[in-house]
């Protein structure tokens, strides 16, 4: 095991909430689907007490109203409360105003719920790019200490190919502290977990992790969903089958590679892996 300490979050979402099943799912739907998000949470607070990990989880504030004592319950347990917004928008899909508002809206709603001060936002779908710099302005104005928005890669739907792979300052009182690739062959890999973790082979994401952290001798940020640990979850229908694709793969080896994940690495809360000159007193 690697004695560097990574950082493990979990986008705290609900299957109908992803970006790739909008076309299907209208959000005045959202209040008619099963919601399993508790369950499946709670599943993955059980993982991580047995592998005494303790983690970020970046919030929905839509998910939070819905559901305060899953806030609290992840807040008992000393996990790190950050935000993913309120209501899952993408944040090249909204205006300063509409953006300023929707993250101050989820950091008031997580800090009442868990007491805790709020200072990670990661964008739904890592969708600040170069089109949208300005959204770090309004997370500075709306007091987050850092961001986990961007993908240093190339994607269909995301992506700064050309940003730096590691924590930098963004603004004097912001840090970008991006999803993990390596590098190789003249650009940037991922190697950060999502839908990734579920296609590659494990040993193949275990040795990315491991190169990580010993070429490049930093901390990795690793990121998934509580709905890929639920292949019981119901299926959408009318989506493309590149959204199939991408949604369901593997979903029934994910838990165990999750379990072997957290036997292999080290792991912690972002703001206690990143944040070495913060006062973290949660």
């Amino acid at each position: 095991m690697s004695a560097i300490t990574n950082a493990l979050t979990i986008d705290v979402e609900d299957y109908f909430q992803v970006s790739a099943f909008a076309p299907c799912i209208a959000r005045s739907e959202w209040e008619t689907r099963e919601c399993r998000v508790e369950r499946n949470v709670g599943l993955i607070l059980d993982m991580l007490d047995r592998h005494d990990v303790k983690a970020t989880f970046f919030t929905l504030g839509w998910i939070a109203e819905r559901y305060p004592d899953l806030v609290r319950e992840m807040t008992r347990r000393g996990h790190e409360i950050a935000s993913h917004g309120y209501a899952h928008q993408r944040a090249s899909e909204q205006s300063r105003a509409e953006f300023l508002d929707d993250i101050t809206r989820a950091k008031d709603i997580l800090e009442a719920l868990s007491g805790q001060t709020v200072r990670g936002y990661r964008a739904p779908s890592f969708s600040i790019s170069t089109g949208n710099l300005w959204a770090f302005d309004c997370l500075v104005a709306a007091g987050y200490r850092y961001s986990s928005s961007i993908y240093p890669i190339k994607h269909d739907h995301y992506g700064i190919p050309d940003a730096p792979r590691f924590m930098h300052d963004v603004r004097p009182s912001l840090s970008e502290i991006p999803a993990t690739t390596i590098r190789a062959f003249s650009r940037n890999w991922p190697a950060s977990g999502g839908g990734y973790f579920r296609l590659m082979p494990y040993a193949l994401s275990r040795r990315l992790l491991r190169r990580v952290n010993e070429e490049d001798g930093s901390a990795a940020v690793f990121y998934f969903h509580p709905w890929e640990v639920d292949p019981q979850q119901p299926r959408v229908a009318g989506a493309s089958a590149k959204a199939r694709f991408r949604h369901y793969l593997n979903l029934d080896r994910m838990e165990h590679r999750l379990d072997r994940l957290l036997d292999d690495f080290k792991w912690g809360r972002m703001d206690r892996v990143f944040l070495k000159d913060a006062c973290v007193a949660n």
